[in-house]
């Protein structure tokens, strides 16, 4: 669960840290308080984009921390091995997340920097936010088959990915053989100058690193002289009477007197013998090194003449002779393909049916297991639907193929291949007995799309492990008895996570386990938001407030504890039932 929440500088906000429990949390305050801040401030900890718009004014930068306490089977922990991150079940996970003034964006978990696409794939799995646009995207049929492949991941899962996979090779097949078939009169003109090139590469036989050598060849060749002569010198000065000869008379001359001070000398003793082997050793190096000195002219002239003919192939054909053999194999598999296309369009083709046949079989067990689980969805969301007082909704999930004039023959059907597999899916709905199947976007009012992904949340929490939830105003366009019913059924689904919501109405704020005041203040001419926890006389006065707006009456009070009364009563009820 999220433990405690930091922010400094976002927006109006200056400075808040909050600390969260276990259940079920409002946050209510006036339109307009910032409440939407605080949701921000968790979608930048998940990984959202952010801006410099977001830093307070007159501020360098932006600082929001989250701290989580996450059980030991949680996915995350092997999220974090995976992306090299440091964490154990034994420790909480921190994560942070800096924006300055000028844009730029910092995050880091665990103290360690993470970029955003990592702390995208970590947030994830920590924070879902449900805000109010998503009710739109219910909408939106092709949002359909995600959601439902949502619901049925374990089932549909491993099948979606061994077809995705095969869909991968064989667009890719496919996108050969369209090539090859379209290769145009211009890829045959071209052919004779391929073959010359081929010839050329190949009469030089390149071999790999070869003009680097040829180079440090041809450099000592070219001083041969030079070094025969500095070398032999100092192999002379080393060896003669002022080298090893000289040292030698040195240990004599020692060794005649260490017998009179043994402690002193004999240290320097081995010393200077110990130099003495190690010159003579560099000397005999050096006497065989004068001896492979090599003084040949006429190969110099072959390797700079070699030199001369890889700088032309490298003017034409690469920076250096494995780009020049590279450019060689594209080429000769080009040539390949030109002179032999018949053939490679015929295996190509055979290729592509088989995988083609394969990806069909695929994709219609993709579609079974969906048919399946969308079954099974729309019971589920019926069953949820009825606690939300829609009771009468019948709910469906039409699958159907894709067709396509220009697709792919099955089952007697043109159909397209995409990505996701072969199917489309389609939630409709009926309000009413005696009323057809209609798709949402043409009778669901905003109340009933609020409840309608509602329940799909509800679902869904019981499949994933996400352990913050956070709705954004999800009782918009509801009150009364289905007001009530929202708030029990986030107040149940907080007993499998931690449950935030933003809300306007007192049925949700008076159900939930731990509420938080929202409000601006103005301090030194600055506004600035501040979030207080309520304590039972605080949810009191704000529940009235929330009732009756301005004024705070003695009947908008006792209204106020009697809703708090009433909900943990119920809440109490529906804990000894074991809801």
């Amino acid at each position: 669960m999220l433990v405690t929440l930091s922010i400094r500088n976002l927006a109006v906000v200056e400075a808040v840290d909050v600390q969260f429990f276990p259940g079920f949390h409002v946050l209510t305050g006036e339109t307009g308080a910032g409440k939407s801040i605080i949701i921000d401030a968790l979608g930048l900890i998940a990984g959202g984009r952010g801006s410099a718009d977001l830093v307070r004014y007159g501020c360098d930068k932006s600082e929001i921390e989250a701290l989580f306490d996450l059980s030991e089977a949680h996915p995350v922990w092997s999220a974090l091995k995976k992306l090299g991150i440091k964490g154990s079940p034994e420790e909480h996970l921190l994560i942070r997340r800096e924006l300055t003034s000028q844009g730029k964006s910092t995050s880091r978990i665990n103290g360690q920097l993470v970029n955003l696409s990592m702390l995208r794939e970590i947030g994830e799995q920590l924070i879902n936010i449900h805000g109010q646009h998503e009710h739109q995207s219910l909408l939106r049929s092709d949002k359909h088959l995600s959601l439902l492949d949502t619901y049925g991941e374990s089932l549909i899962h491993p099948i979606k990915q061994k077809y995705q996979e095969k869909y991968s090779q064989f667009i890719k097949v496919e996108k050969e053989l369209n090539d090859l078939q379209e290769s145009s009169q211009k890829a045959y003109q071209m052919l004779d100058m391929y073959r010359f090139q081929l010839e050329e590469i190949a009469a030089a036989e390149l071999q790999p690193g070869e003009d680097e050598s040829l180079s440090e060849e041809r450099i000592k060749l070219a001083h041969s002289e030079k070094m025969m002569d500095s070398v032999g010198s100092a192999y002379e000065l080393l060896y003669g009477a002022q080298g090893l000869e000289a040292i030698n008379r040195a240990l004599t001359r020692i060794d005649d007197v260490s017998r009179f001070d043994e402690k002193g000398l004999k240290p320097l003793t081995e010393q200077l013998q110990s130099a003495y082997y190690q010159l003579e050793d560099v000397v005999f190096q050096l006497r065989d090194y004068r001896d492979q000195i090599e003084f040949n002219p006429e190969r110099l002239n072959e390797i700079e003449q070699r030199l001369n003919m890889i700088s032309g192939l490298r003017r034409k054909y690469g920076d250096n002779v494995e780009q020049i053999l590279a450019y060689y194999k594209r080429i000769e598999q080009e040539v390949d393909l030109l002179e032999n296309k018949e053939e490679h369009i015929e295996t190509l083709t055979s290729r592509r049916d088989e995988l083609l046949k394969e990806l069909l079989e695929l994709g219609k067990e993709l579609s079974e297991a969906r048919k399946q689980c969308a079954s099974d969805l729309a019971r589920q969301v019926e069953q949820e639907l009825k606690d939300l007082q829609m009771g009468r909704t019948t709910l469906e999930v039409r699958m159907d193929l894709q067709d396509d004039s220009n697709g792919y023959e099955y089952e007697g059907r043109r159909i397209r291949l995409g990505k996701q597999g072969i199917d489309t899916a389609e939630f409709l709905i009926s309000p009413n007995p005696g009323e057809p199947l209609r798709p949402l976007a043409k009778i669901a009012s905003g109340g009933e799309l609020s409840r309608i992904m509602l329940a799909m949340k509800s679902i869904f929490a019981r499949h994933d492990k996400i352990p913050v939830l956070i709705f954004d105003e999800v009782d918009t366009g509801v009150s009364g008895r289905a007001a009530q019913s929202i708030a029990e059924k986030l107040y149940i689904l907080a007993k499998t996570c931690q449950v935030f919501s933003i809300t306007h109405l007192p049925q949700v704020a008076c159900m939930a386990d731990h509420q938080y005041l929202i409000e601006k203040k103005l301090d030194e001419g600055r506004t600035m938001t501040q979030v207080e926890s309520l304590n039972e006389e605080g949810r009191v006065m704000e529940l009235a407030r929330m009732l009756g707006g301005v004024e705070i009456t003695e009947k908008t009070l006792h209204h106020a504890q009697e809703m708090l009364n009433l909900a943990k009563a119920q809440k109490a009820s529906k804990s000894a039932s074991g809801q």
